[in-house]
């Protein structure tokens, strides 16, 4: 069932034994569900954030669930592949500043950069800093959480629009609670962020002996942007520079 439900050929070798024993603890009536409606961010992306080898993984950061849009969702919690260009004239781009929880993503990140004060972050606020010492694009900025080594995940990674994300998370916790058991077998000094109500539920699954995890608000709330916690967090690691 779940060789034909999922495409796992994104899923990098290393990753092989963890995600098979981890889809096995699946329930079958739960796969045949997923095997007759549709979800996002759709078979062929699902296991996307597996490309990243398993021993490159540091972080672990969770998020709630897909994105709600098909162009949107590519099986890496909080990136959006429908955006592009990070920045405008004006400061952030259109597609960004509609992007609530990236939005505040990026502003936070510019707090902790020292860029803006966290007072102070409104979109004039970012057409007056110089940019250029900073990526450009949203591609290059994910791909600077992945070169940090973070496993970008989502308590639930499926989205079903006529199913509440807290029950498919409750159906997958126990493929999340094999993955991330076997992950710390494999790398124990590795750190849990838990972003968001759902994602903050996950810490029942994580293994008991794994002690460094982060929880703060899901990034939609403005309070994100100047919570100290994940400001000192994500400070030294310069993750919006080049």
């Amino acid at each position: 069932m779940t060789t034909r439900l999922f495409n796992l050929d994104a899923i990098h070798p290393s990753w092989k034994k963890c995600i098979d024993l981890a889809l096995a603890e699946l329930s079958q009536d739960y796969l045949n569900t997923l095997a007759h409606t549709e979800w996002l961010p759709g078979p062929q992306k699902i296991f996307n954030a597996f490309s990243l080898p398993m021993n490159q993984v540091q972080y672990v950061l969770f998020g709630e669930s897909p994105y709600p849009r098909p162009e949107s969702a590519n099986g890496y919690a909080f990136w959006d592949a429908a955006v592009k260009d990070l920045w405008s004239s004006t400061g952030l781009s259109k597609k960004v500043n509609r992007a609530t929880s990236l939005r505040n993503i990026v502003k936070m990140l510019l707090v902790a950069e020292g860029a803006l004060d966290k007072n102070t972050t409104t979109q004039e606020d970012i057409a007056a800093l110089n940019k250029d010492h900073f990526v450009q694009t949203n591609d290059e900025f994910f791909n600077n959480f992945i070169r940090h080594g973070f496993l970008l995940l989502n308590a639930t990674p499926v989205l079903r629009t006529e199913i509440s994300r807290e029950t498919d998370a409750r159906a997958w916790a126990p493929f999340v609670n094999k993955l991330l058991t076997c992950l710390h077998e494999n790398s124990p000094k590795i750190r849990f962020i838990l972003l968001g109500r759902i994602a903050n539920a996950i810490d029942k699954v994580i293994p008991t002996d794994a002690k460094e995890r982060l929880y703060a608000e899901h990034p939609y709330n403005h309070s994100f942007i100047t919570n100290s916690d994940v400001i000192a967090f994500f400070k030294p690691l310069h993750l919006l520079c080049k």
